[in-house]
């Protein structure tokens, strides 16, 4: 079974106090929430524009990939990845939110205006990015990003 309501359970399992945190989504006007990374999934985040690239290329690749955030002005794309994976992380650029961290989580299946939002919500079966693919994916869409830019790079 997947859907909203699972996704929410598989997120907030993860809480130190997962009713807490269910309280926290319907309550906060901005509809978020803090959860520790690291125990069920780790996060890559990405620069807004190669995260974008990235996203199309793993798009074309896989039916569906685990979930994606975005934050404001979508500068950062965080990508769900196995738990482990941010410690062992050496890309050049990359962020991580592994064990020890704690990042900004919306509530699955409500837009919200502004702020965090899901790109590719989590559909509560635990589906993760294969951080292998991710790579892969990102060195194809950094070598895009590349050649559009005549040869200077992402963001030039």
């Amino acid at each position: 079974m997947t859907g909203p309501k699972t996704a929410v359970e598989w997120l907030a399992s993860v809480a130190p106090d997962p009713e807490a945190c269910r309280w926290e989504w319907e309550r906060n006007p901005l509809g978020v929430a803090l959860l520790p990374a690291g125990s069920a999934w780790d996060v890559l985040i990405l620069p807004g524009e190669l995260g974008y690239a990235t996203l199309d290329v793993l798009s074309r690749v896989l039916d569906r990939p685990g979930p994606v955030l975005v934050d404001f002005g979508d500068a950062r794309m965080g990508f769900f990845v196995p738990p482990g994976t941010a410690a062992r992380w050496l890309g050049t650029g990359i962020r991580t939110a592994g064990a020890g961290t704690w990042i900004v989580v919306p509530y699955p299946g409500r837009s919200s205006p502004g702020g965090v939002r899901w790109l590719v919500p989590p559909d509560g079966s635990g589906l993760l990015t294969d951080p292998a693919l991710l790579e892969l994916a990102m060195h194809e869409a950094a070598a895009g990003l590349a050649t559009e830019n005549d040869g200077q790079g992402p963001g030039a």
